[in-house]
């Protein structure tokens, strides 16, 4: 009796192990989708307002609006190819530590024109805009330069897949259109049988009779009556009268 209730005790902090572990992993899933939406809804308004403040702010508060938005997209768009790509290449792990790299340089300029915006001193932002300018333009080239080689990357593997199933498919085409026309078989009449020399010529003659052996007596047609042995208790026979 104590073995069967330590198994149904086990049975039960088991279950209850799993549905919690259950429940964490469900929990963190909801977290991770819900951060990511929420991320993605700041990027959005983020570059929204970017935007707007391109146009509606003139001087070097737009301007620096104008690299933000700039480096942001640019950045934005070779994360996602490179994550993208190193699913089916695995040979984009190099290019994407690169970006990681260059990500760092990448958040730090924008953390900087971030603060600037906000700086009221329009003077100062014109002295430092042609340096901000000219990294902002270092560094959108660089990921550019990884997304597009990224891109060219794939686009050559799909031209090589083409063209070698373009090929198979050329060979396969040309073997089912190479048929030969090879005669079936004809039906013919069975050949006639050798013609038998006896039977060649038109007339055909009986075959002579069997010589008969010198001693044998030749058989007449009809065979003559036997006369038959006359015995004294017999009566004589009556002659015929004559008239």
């Amino acid at each position: 009796m104590e073995a069967v209730i330590t198994v149904i005790a086990l049975l039960f902090l088991l279950f209850v192990v799993l549905g919690a572990y259950a429940t964490v992993k469900v929990i963190g899933a909801a977290k991770r989708g819900v951060d990511r939406t929420v991320s993605q809804a700041r990027r959005t308004v983020e570059d929204t307002t970017l935007r707007a403040r391109t146009f509606t702010q003139p001087g070097p508060a737009g301007q620096i609006a104008q690299l933000r938005l700039t480096l942001r997209t640019s950045m934005r768009a070779t994360q996602d190819a490179l994550h993208s790509g190193v699913a089916e290449d695995e040979s984009l792990k190099e290019s994407l530590g690169l970006f990681e790299r260059l990500s760092v340089h990448g958040r730090e300029l924008d953390d900087e024109l971030k603060r600037l915006e906000s700086e009221p001193d329009k003077r100062t932002l014109s002295t430092r805009l042609p340096e901000l300018r000219e990294r902002t333009e270092r560094i959108t080239q660089s990921a550019d330069s990884l997304r597009w080689a990224a891109r060219d990357r794939a686009r050559r593997f799909a031209a090589d897949d083409l063209d070698s199933l373009s090929e198979q498919i050329d060979v396969e085409a040309g073997a089912l259109r190479h048929w030969t026309t090879e005669p079936g078989p004809t039906a013919s009449w069975p050949e006639a049988p050798a013609p038998d020399m006896a039977t060649s010529s038109g007339q055909t003659w009986p075959e002579p009779p069997q010589s008969r052996p010198a001693d044998e007596p030749p058989r007449s047609a009809i065979t003559p009556p036997v006369q038959r042995p006359t015995y004294p208790w017999q009566k004589k026979p009556r002659p015929e009268s004559t008239t």
